[in-house]
């Protein structure tokens, strides 16, 4: 009898510890559920480890309308950091870029405009005709410019994604998904100076000149929401209402894409409902912010020996708040054989984040300048100067 209640126990001991951690997950997709987002696709991340908090037919193909314009900024932003585009420089408008419909900042052709000033038509107004300005401007034709559009999809591993054009007017075959959309603007805000731009509630352009143009946010969170500054709106008849939105709070970054919401209040709900998520339930510890020196390269053959590696973005261990982050450790990989030269920003290794075995982002380590091969006179210095140490 005692045996058998002891068998009795052990079941029922065994029954409640196999049911409590589903009872755990099951309480947490409750709360994600609980966000009941309307929108045909959407989707939820933490900026700095690419987790996904929430997501509902996020790899469904849809028109993404001007919120193709992330991908537009995204290569503007390249340019900028690659030092191939000046935001003093003035830029010539063409015909064809004064004549794009839809939202515009009114270009006329022949008319110059600073490249700073055409990025906050975009940002702020999303203006077409600036979208293709600067398209024209870096590749020479918005047509190359897309083509560069596509590579950086591709690149970006992004596998539903094709663009037809910079600004994201009506086009067969030019699609995206809420997934995609929130790993582009995942790379775009590794150009942290980008919401310097996206933030901007209202401004002008031609400031005190007869064709003075007055631009306001079409993202109205910038302003209603705390912490939202960033990133792009979209709408057409086909793609009805979307937003790609970014917030930061406590140090956390997060990111929102809503596809196919009805209205512009659904639409705005929704993403505030996903970011009240977000701040609510979870929380970060911040391991190193851009730029921060993570160690450096010893190149025997390189004209400087030495040389820092930085951290390519920022990098945070993500975690539901009231857990535990103590078992979080670091793993450095470096190139092996790196080729010289290698170019400002190139990357020459991995920053990996872990708790315990399991591994929680991976990040590329970069250089800030440039390594250049060494001369035939350095690497004669040097092994003069190794010859004269040994005797």
């Amino acid at each position: 009898m005692k045996k058998r209640l002891f068998a009795a126990g052990m079941v029922f001991f065994l029954l409640v510890n196999i049911m409590l951690p589903v009872s755990a997950r099951a309480e947490e997709n409750t709360d994600a559920k609980s966000l009941t987002v309307d929108a045909k696709s959407a989707i939820l991340i933490e900026r700095d480890t690419g987790k996904i908090l929430f997501n509902k037919n996020e790899h469904e193909k849809l028109s993404p309308a001007s919120m193709t314009k992330i991908m537009t900024l995204l290569l503007i932003m390249e340019a900028l950091e690659e030092g191939k585009l000046k935001l003093d420089e003035k830029l010539r408008i063409s015909e064809r870029a004064a004549s794009m419909g839809g939202s515009q900042i009114f270009l006329e052709a022949g008319e110059e405009m600073s490249v700073e000033d055409l990025l906050k038509g975009i940002a702020v107004a999303s203006g077409n005709d600036a979208s293709v300005a600067l398209a024209e401007r870096i590749a020479g034709s918005e047509q190359a410019f897309v083509k560069k559009m596509n590579e950086k999809a591709k690149e970006l591993q992004l596998k539903n994604t094709k663009f037809q054009n910079s600004t994201g007017l009506p086009a067969d075959d030019h699609y995206s998904t809420a997934y995609d959309m929130a790993i582009m603007s995942k790379e775009l805000l590794k150009h942290e100076s980008v919401t310097t731009y996206t933030s901007i509630y209202e401004d002008y352009l031609r400031k005190g000149k007869e064709n003075e143009f007055w631009l306001v946010n079409t993202n109205r969170l910038v302003k209603f929401y705390p912490g939202v500054d960033g990133l792009k709106t979209g709408y057409t008849s086909e793609a009805k209402y979307c937003l790609t939105a970014t917030a930061e709070k406590d140090d956390m970054r997060v990111i929102a894409v809503v596809m196919g919401a009805d209205s512009t209040k659904e639409r705005n709900a929704q993403i505030s409902q996903m970011l009240d998520y977000a701040f609510n339930h979870f929380q970060t510890k911040k391991l190193f912010k851009k730029g921060d020196k993570i160690t450096e390269l010893n190149l025997l053959k390189a004209e400087n020996k030495i040389t820092d590696v930085v951290a390519s973005e920022s990098i945070s261990t993500l975690y539901r708040r009231g857990e535990s982050t103590d078992k979080i450790t670091t793993d450095i990989r470096l190139v092996k054989d790196l080729n010289l030269p290698v170019k400002r920003g190139e990357k020459v290794g991995e920053l990996i984040v872990k708790n315990g075995d399991t591994i929680l982002s991976k990040s590329a380590l970069t250089v800030e300048e440039p390594i250049q091969q060494a001369s035939f006179l350095t690497l004669w210095k040097r092994t003069w100067q190794t010859l004269a140490k040994n005797e």
